[in-house]
C-alpha cells in the first residue's frame, strides 16, 4: 500500500505509485481509446480481471466526455470522475510516453506525448495525487526530462528529484 507522505528521501510517493502501476516509454497506439487500453494493461492487479479493466475503460471514456483530461503542453492525466468501488486497494499511477504524440482533445489542441493514468481507492487520495502530478508537470524542465528519459529507472529518478524539491519549504 502506498503511503501518501514521503517515505524516505530515496523514494517518493509518485515513485511508489509508478512502481505499482508501470511505465511504458514506447506507446504506439494512434488514438486515445487504444492508449487507455494500453495503459490499463500495465496495471498488474487488473490482469486477470477483464470485467474491472472494461469498467475502468468505460469510466475513462465517460470522463473524457465531460471535459478533456489533456492539460496542455503535451500532457494528459486520464482518470475517472469518481472512484470505482472495489477497483483499487491502493493508488496507482501508470506513465506512458508516445514519441509522435496523439490527438487527444487537450485544452491547447496540441498532441499528447506524456500520459499518466491515475487509479485511487478514495476521492481524497485521487485529488491529492492529481494536485501533486499537476504541480510537478507544470514545470517545463520536468516535462522535457520525461520526454528524454531513456529508461523506466530514469523516469523514477526524475520524479524522486522533483518530489524532494516539492517537499522543501
Amino acid at each position: 500500500m502506498v503511503n501518501m507522505t514521503l517515505v524516505n528521501s530515496s523514494s517518493g510517493v509518485l515513485n511508489q505509485m509508478l512502481r505499482s502501476g508501470g511505465i511504458d516509454l514506447n506507446l504506439h497506439s494512434e488514438n486515445r481509446d487504444q492508449i487507455f487500453r494500453d495503459l490499463i494493461d500495465k496495471v498488474a492487479y487488473l490482469q486477470k480481471r477483464l470485467d474491472a479493466k472494461e469498467t475502468l475503460f468505460k469510466a475513462l471514456t465517460e470522463r473524457e466526455k465531460l471535459c478533456s483530461t489533456g492539460l496542455g503542453d503535451g500532457v494528459a492525466l486520464p482518470h475517472t470522475r469518481n472512484t470505482i468501488s472495489g477497483l483499487a486497494d491502493y493508488p496507482v499511477v501508470v506513465f506512458g510516453r508516445h514519441h509522435r504524440g496523439i490527438p487527444y482533445g487537450a485544452l491547447d489542441g496540441a498532441p499528447v506525448h506524456l500520459l499518466f493514468l491515475l487509479i485511487a481507492p478514495t476521492v481524497s487520495q485521487h485529488l491529492q495525487i492529481l494536485a501533486r502530478l499537476t504541480r510537478l508537470l507544470r514545470k517545463p524542465d520536468i516535462r522535457q526530462a520525461l520526454l528524454r528519459a531513456g529508461s523506466p529507472e530514469e523516469v523514477l529518478d526524475i520524479f524522486d528529484e522533483a518530489e524532494i524539491v516539492l517537499a522543501k519549504p
